[in-house]
């Protein structure tokens, strides 16, 4: 029963968030044709799916954890919640999806006064979490070049670094039929994560300025010629990303009662596919209670979080123009998906009642030094997994936790990709823009036993001996007693 595809087909739908106009899915379109306004993707069949009960859909998701079917083991194991379009043979995995939720150690738990676990969505293939995305939304691409016979079509996005991996990836894997294209702010990408484009063999421009330059280039193209933008802009991205919430909800057997996710808001598609995932679940009554969210935002680039802030009949969105930020992925001053996150806001709220939907303020300095607090405790968290950890000290400190809530945070990539930030407040090597100033306690460095020159001088056994007696005197370490 659980390697069986399943046999539902939806009729999805771009909804264009501007002016309400609807437009057929099975074209490539980003921004609304007549308003420019950014699309959700809609089952005009939707309905069908609540004919079937809260508790068996439950058991029908539980079922397929156990499948060994390729298409059925990543995101598509939700299949009617996310792209029910797309056929078995076109569903790209590559091994994304289902990753671990690790409760906090008890010592971290006490330093924060709060029951608390981190989503390690750097355990995707490319380590982040828009592998959920890419997923979705190349299986939707070889379906289009399956239909249409296309010879060959061009993928192109912005990226501070995990978009362009995750993209590069899914196109090397997905056949000579697709190219990649990524395109990067000069000098602000991390080594590591400039590194992941390349060995994919994608085509990597750089052009100065931030993530925000490099968008406007990105759609313009995208208006104008025959790309493929692979950016949140694309609303297939989204979608694959609603696995998210779905795991979450799964991995507490369906139990969110009492459950704050903690997300990154960067451009804001994270979080838009968070409210839209768990809004299917409750319309479906396979969850009977919304968790709360708690977005989070550095002071370097907080858009969200100042619109959020002023009194409902004040607001008004502005963009920023952003500060250096070490959460770079996070570092966008006018989030694409916004308009998303207002309209999913407004119902998320509706449906949950006041004080389900929070945006939180943290500091650079707060960022760096929860990155390294969770990982010093057992964690791999990257910056915005420090942001998040940041993030849930400033809920509590403003009120918005309850003490035996647990906090879900995300941790959107691995460390590793962002580790010369971590060498940087090591060696207090930060620009001044960055507003960050180490602290004893936080920094590590590896002490030299002996140098070069004096193992020379050392031969052999002697080497061994001396360098182990200063381990000894280093570590005071008491001998054996026979």
């Amino acid at each position: 029963m659980h390697d069986k595809f399943p046999e539902y087909r939806g009729q999805l739908q771009y909804f264009c968030l501007g002016c309400g106009k609807k437009f057929p899915a099975d074209e490539l379109y980003y921004t609304c044709p007549e308003c420019k306004g950014v699309f959700l993707l809609e089952d005009t069949k939707f309905d069908q799916l609540k004919q079937i009960p809260g508790h068996k859909w439950q058991e029908i998701f539980d079922e397929r954890a156990r499948t060994k079917k390729n298409a059925l083991r990543g995101i598509f194991r939700y299949y009617e919640l996310i792209a029910p379009v797309v056929e078995e043979q076109d569903i790209v995995y590559l091994g994304e999806g289902n990753t671990p939720i690790i409760e906090s150690s008890p010592a971290l738990t006490k330093i924060i006064g709060q029951p608390l676990a981190y989503k390690n969505d750097g355990q995707n293939p490319s380590a982040s979490f828009k592998d959920r995305g890419m997923a979705c939304a190349f299986s939707y691409l070889k379906s289009l070049i399956r239909k249409y016979n296309w010879e060959h079509v061009l993928t192109i996005c912005a990226s501070t670094g995990d978009t362009s991996a995750a993209a590069a990836l899914y196109a090397a894997y997905a056949g000579d039929k697709i190219k990649s294209v990524v395109l990067l702010p000069q000098g602000k990408v991390t080594a590591q994560q400039l590194a992941q484009p390349l060995g994919s063999g994608a085509l990597v421009l750089e052009i100065p300025g931030v993530f925000d330059d490099c968008m406007k280039v990105v759609e313009y193209l995208a208006d104008n010629f025959r790309v493929a933008l692979l950016n949140s802009k694309n609303a297939w991205r989204i979608l694959g990303q609603e696995s998210y919430p779905f795991e979450i909800a799964q991995w507490y057997d369906w139990d969110l009662r009492g459950k704050v996710i903690f997300m990154p808001i960067g451009n804001a598609g994270n979080i838009t596919a968070l409210m839209s995932g768990f809004l299917k679940l409750k319309k479906l009554n396979i969850i009977s209670e919304l968790p709360r969210i708690v977005g989070v935002q550095s002071s370097h680039a907080d858009p969200v979080f100042k619109y959020y802030a002023e009194e409902k009949e004040k607001r008004q969105f502005v963009p920023v123009k952003v500060s250096p930020s070490v959460a770079q992925a996070a570092m966008i001053g006018n989030p694409v998906s916004f308009p998303r996150v207002k309209a999913l806001v407004s119902e998320y709220e509706r449906i949950g009642g006041p004080g389900v939907f929070n945006v939180v303020q943290v500091e650079e300095q707060e960022i760096i030094e929860g990155m390294l607090l969770a990982n010093r405790h057992g964690h791999i968290a990257c910056t915005q997994g420090g942001e998040c950890l940041a993030g849930l000290i400033r809920a509590k400190e403003a009120g918005l936790m309850e003490k035996d809530e647990l906090a879900i945070l995300d941790a959107t990539a691995h460390s590793l990709k962002f580790i010369g930030f971590q060498q940087m407040y090591f060696e207090d090597s930060f620009p001044p823009d960055y507003e960050i100033k180490p602290k004893k306690e936080f920094i590590n460095a590896p002490r030299l036993v002996l140098s070069e020159d004096e193992k020379k001088d050392l031969p052999g056994q002697e080497f061994t001996l001396e360098a182990g007696k200063r381990i000894v005197e280093m570590l005071g370490l008491s001998k054996k007693e026979i």
